[in-house]
């Protein structure tokens, strides 16, 4: 890990701070500090203290619980739709899982109790990040009933269209042994499961990336824990992001994460046609 200072990686590309009001936003800025992160990096171990907090901007974060016998399996992910450090908004002060990082790029990190002094006040900052922590809750919820009731090649669909939404480049540079970690399955079930969607079209993969060239025909085979999470995603974040306004940069591009669906377009019918009628001579008349 190591910090720098690079105008081209705005806080604001980290949803949530793009999300706060201006007065609130601009107390938090001079403490926000660039850090690069590689593939692998530990940001904290489980009962790890929380001295700080990661707002990612172009790398996501893996919450992997640990067995005795050394195997992994991951509970949920952040990018930059959110935060890691969330334990200390219900009141903990150690993180109850492993948090490695998954996709090398960047982040800003904050100090804990920096952040909690703004939360306490009990402003728009308070609201915004318990809306996201309800949000992470229903991410690790779903992922813990997908690794339990749908198949190898659903699960990794799901992983593949979440990190797609989360980063900008259309190709994810991870191993599969990384990804069966991830999943707490087999590197085998990973290297059926990924070759079946390179047949397919899907994918393209090579030693160390993954190129997604079809994410519709994923989106066919992916169970609904995907669709779930995005839903809530949605449900509770949009109207923050959307009516306090982000500070829009030309680089930043709202996550398909925090995208709803578009509703229904309903299309302009023609106006009825007058009625037509009779007059006394027998001739039609409108």
């Amino acid at each position: 890990m190591f910090t720098m200072n690079n105008s081209a990686y705005n806080p604001n590309q980290n949803h949530l701070l793009g999300a706060l009001p201006d007065n609130e936003y601009d107390r938090l800025a001079p403490y926000l500090e660039l850090v690069s992160l590689k593939t692998g990096d530990v940001l904290y171990e489980s009962d790890g203290k929380l001295s700080y907090v990661y707002f990612p901007i172009s790398l996501t974060i893996s919450l992997q619980n640990l067995m005795e016998n050394g195997s992994s399996s991951e509970v949920a992910g952040i990018g930059n739709e959110g935060m890691l450090g969330t334990m200390l908004l219900k009141g903990g002060q150690t993180m109850p899982t492993r948090a490695i990082v998954q996709i090398a790029g960047h982040a800003y990190k904050l100090k804990a109790d920096i952040l909690l002094k703004e939360f306490y006040l009990a402003g728009p900052t308070l609201r915004l990040l318990l809306r996201y922590t309800q949000a992470l809750i229903t991410q690790t919820t779903q992922t813990a009933v997908c690794n339990r009731h749908h198949s190898i090649e659903q699960q990794l669909c799901r992983w593949l269209l979440i990190t797609n939404d989360r980063v900008v480049s259309k190709e994810i540079k991870v191993t599969q042994e990384t990804i069966a970690n991830i999943l707490g399955v087999r590197r085998e079930g990973v290297t059926e499961a990924a070759g079946h969607l390179q047949n397919l079209g899907y994918i393209h993969y090579r030693r160390g990336h993954i190129t997604i060239s079809n994410p519709l025909g994923l989106q066919g085979l992916v169970c609904e824990c995907h669709a779930v999470v995005k839903k809530e995603f949605a449900r509770l974040m949009c109207d923050d992001l959307h009516r306090q306004g982000m500070r829009q940069t030309s680089s930043i591009v709202l996550a398909p994460i925090f995208t709803p669906a578009s509703p229904p377009v309903t299309p302009k019918l023609p106006p009825p046609p007058r009625p037509v009628t009779s007059n006394s001579s027998g001739l039609l008349s409108s």
